[in-house]
C-alpha cells in the first residue's frame, strides 16, 4: 500500500505544473467573459531591444464591450485613444490633430482586442500556458494575423483580473503595461465613449 501511495504521490506531482499552466489561460478567459465593462489606471514603459528603458507613461481607462473603450494617457503629455463601436478617435492635444479609422481595422488582433474587443478571443488569438512567476499566473497570446504591430503578448492575472501585459515587437522591444485599481463591472454614461472633434483640432481619416 505504501509503494502504492508513493506512485500515486509522484503521479500527482507530475500532473499539478500541468493543472498550474492551464490556469493562466483559465484565468485569461475568466477575465474576458466576466469583465463586460471596467476601469482602471496603468503604467506603461518601453524597453529598446537592449532592455533600455525610453518611454515611460501613466494614465487611466474605461471600457464596454465590445468596442467601446476610453484609453487616456494623462502623463508626461496628454492623449486620447476613444473607441466608439464604430471608431478609432486619437487625439493629440499637442498637435491639435485627431486621426479617426475603422474600429475593427484598429482592432483586430491587436493587444486591445483583449480588453475590450469581442469575447471570443480564440478567433484572434493562440493562447499558450506559462509558468507562475511573481505571484502571478501567466499566458502568452499569440495574434494569427502577423502582420500586426506585436510578435506575441504575455499577460499576467490574479484572481482572474489581468495585472501586467509584456508586449513584444518584431523589432526586440517590449512594452510594459502594470495595471492598478482595476473595477470590474463598472457603471458608465450612455455617452461616456462619445467623441466629439475639438474645434481648434484638424482631423485626420485613415
Amino acid at each position: 500500500m505504501r509503494i502504492k501511495g508513493i506512485r500515486l504521490l509522484v503521479a500527482m506531482i507530475a500532473v499539478l505544473p500541468c493543472l498550474v499552466l492551464a490556469g493562466g489561460i483559465e484565468e485569461l478567459q475568466k477575465f474576458v467573459s466576466f469583465s463586460a465593462t471596467g476601469q482602471a489606471t496603468f503604467i506603461q514603459r518601453v524597453y529598446d531591444n537592449a532592455g533600455v528603458l525610453v518611454q515611460e507613461s501613466s494614465g487611466d481607462l474605461k471600457f464596454a464591450r465590445p468596442g467601446k473603450f476610453k484609453w487616456h494617457y494623462l502623463e508626461p503629455y496628454e492623449q486620447l485613444l476613444v473607441g466608439d463601436g464604430e471608431f478609432l478617435w486619437i487625439y493629440d492635444k499637442d498637435l491639435r490633430q485627431v486621426t479617426q479609422m475603422s474600429l475593427d481595422r484598429a482592432l483586430g488582433s491587436s493587444p486591445a482586442a483583449l480588453l475590450y474587443g469581442s469575447k471570443d478571443i480564440d478567433s484572434y488569438f493562440g493562447l499558450e500556458a506559462l509558468s507562475p512567476e511573481g505571484g502571478l499566473v501567466w499566458v502568452r497570446v499569440i495574434p494569427y494575423e502577423e502582420s500586426g504591430m506585436f510578435e506575441r503578448i504575455e499577460i499576467g492575472l490574479s484572481s482572474s483580473m489581468v495585472q501586467k501585459m509584456t508586449l513584444y515587437d518584431y523589432f526586440g522591444q517590449q512594452t510594459v503595461i502594470e495595471f492598478d485599481q482595476f473595477v470590474v463591472p463598472s457603471n458608465f454614461s450612455a455617452d461616456e465613449f462619445r467623441f466629439e472633434v475639438p474645434e481648434n483640432a484638424d482631423l485626420v481619416t485613415q
